[in-house]
């Protein structure tokens, strides 16, 4: 149980990195969006945003479970940083002024022949992100979780009051000095990317002790294996990524003109947001995980500890989802009204996301078994899933083939990632407990959408209880098996 504990700690104190950011991100951005832009303009936002997470993959070529790989495996793992950083600083570079170079060119590609200055503003962004991302896993390997909290939070803040600056206050004081010096009307959407700049510099310069004052020495030879181990990694984290996001780019160009492509692609971008508290709970546990499980793969009981992180990982998903689903009607209000219509689709997208994570906790098996090839087959297999889906159904059914796309994708990685598994590096998982946790889940979604209130607070109250039952009972299931393996001891 310690272990359970130890991640569950590391888990919250990365939150405060990844969930405060985001929460803030959530609370004040989202609502602001989807009730100043249209929604073609937040579908703007959307595709640039699906462009920069893939090319974040790209740029960054797995060098973050590399570094801790090797950090873990060599004698210096200040050399191993240093290799590491130069090697990304020579490619953010190098990235940065080829998206300054032909920004006319990709705009015309990308269907914004007018805009160039888009294509600028994310190679930036992409460009000093991916540099940033090698000093944010030395915080973490050297668990200074404060200080990478305190540099994400610094960095979200900046660019939320950027965006209320330019889009909320300069709108309404076009005749102040200082507006008039720095804002143009006509850049409109361009002010979000340009938010977002400012605030990576920020971030950049935070992380400046970092970079300018760490010891180490640059190693070739040594960079070459950590590219050579990394390299699967960044085929498989490419496909994963392509998989997360290529309806949101595959939506403007399959949906029919007549449907209006850009308003459901700002549509189904705004109620993906719903989901936020899974996607969230996914992403801290994914950096909290992978320092936790490779420091625990020497353990004689390392298999029984990645089971039993594998159990209260699912618990605490579909408790998400419980939540959620709950109380949805309350988190609808944090989108604007003209962007409710996909609403019916967040059963899926919580569930998918759930799935994601659920892959993210079997990868395990191929990261510490050396066989990361496999990852790649598995993720370019999910990849080749929802691109077939959304191709076919897109045009048929708008964002809901793409929510269905994402939930067959994952659902088969999940299965297909189990079964290879099991061969290569077997975990004896919890099946049975963790199928009872899914079932008692939907089933306490189900009867809340039976059991009919005529009036909120009997609703919310019913709702209470339900939730709470799911987390009693699972803490009363828990320690009763605690009980009973202490009574088995003694004897």
């Amino acid at each position: 149980m310690n272990h359970i504990k130890q991640l569950a700690g590391q888990t919250a104190v990365y939150g405060l990195g990844i969930v405060v950011p985001r929460v803030l991100n959530y609370l004040l951005l989202t609502p602001f969006y989807t009730r100043i832009f249209t929604k073609a303009e937040y579908g703007i936002i959307t595709e640039f945003y699906a462009y920069i997470v893939i090319l974040m993959v790209v740029l960054t070529y797995g060098m973050e479970t590399g570094f801790f790989r090797f950090a873990d495996k060599e004698n210096n793992h200040k050399n191993v940083y240093r290799s590491a950083l130069i090697a990304l600083s020579f490619t953010s570079t190098v990235f940065i002024g080829l998206a300054w170079l032909f920004s006319g060119s990709l705009a015309s590609f990308l269907h914004y022949p007018d805009n160039p200055e888009y294509v600028v503003w994310v190679g930036l962004i992409v460009g000093l992100d991916s540099f940033a991302s090698i000093p944010f896993a030395k915080l973490r390997l050297e668990t200074r979780a404060l200080k990478y909290a305190i540099i994400r939070i610094l960095e979200v803040c900046v660019n939320i009051l950027a965006n209320w600056f330019f889009l909320f206050y300069c709108p309404d004081n076009t005749d102040s000095v200082l507006v008039s010096n720095v804002y143009n009307p006509e850049i409109g959407v361009g002010y979000v990317f340009i938010s977002n700049v400012l605030s990576v510099v920020v971030k950049v310069l935070a992380l400046s002790k970092e970079i300018f004052y760490s010891s180490g020495v640059f190693h070739f030879q040594l960079l070459k294996r950590m590219l050579f181990y990394s390299f699967p990694l960044l085929i498989a984290g490419l496909a994963g990524t392509v998989n997360e996001v290529i309806d949101r780019i595959l939506l403007k160009y399959l949906l029919p003109a007549s449907q209006n492509p850009m308003e459901q692609l700002g549509v189904y971008g705004a109620s993906v947001k719903l989901a936020v508290l899974m996607t969230l709970f996914v992403q801290m546990f994914r950096y909290a995980a992978e320092p936790f499980f490779f420091s625990k793969k020497d353990e004689l009981n390392a298999r029984d500890i990645y089971a039993q992180v594998m159990k209260y990982f699912v618990f605490s998903g579909m408790a998400i989802f419980l939540f959620v689903m709950l109380f949805l009607d309350v988190f609808i209000l944090f989108i604007g009204p003209e962007f409710r219509d996909g609403i019916s689709i967040i059963p899926l997208v919580l569930i998918a996301n759930l799935f994601m994570g659920i892959f993210y906790n079997l990868s395990i098996w191929y990261k510490l078994s050396n066989k990361t090839i496999w990852g790649v087959y598995l993720v370019f297999f999910g990849a080749v899933v929802t691109f077939v889906i959304n191709y076919f159904f897109i045009p048929r059914f708008g964002y809901y083939a793409s929510a269905w796309g994402h939930f067959i994708s994952y659902f088969l990685m999940v299965v297909l990632s189990f079964v290879v598994g099991q061969r290569f590096y077997r975990i004896n998982y919890e099946l049975k407990q963790m199928l009872i946790l899914v079932v008692l889940a939907l089933l306490f979604y189900l009867a809340s959408e039976i059991f009919v209130f005529s009036n909120s607070v009997g609703k919310y109250i019913f709702h209470f209880v339900l939730i709470c039952s799911y987390l009693l009972i699972f803490y009363i299931s828990e320690k009763r098996k605690l009980f009973v393996k202490h009574e088995s001891q003694n004897h």
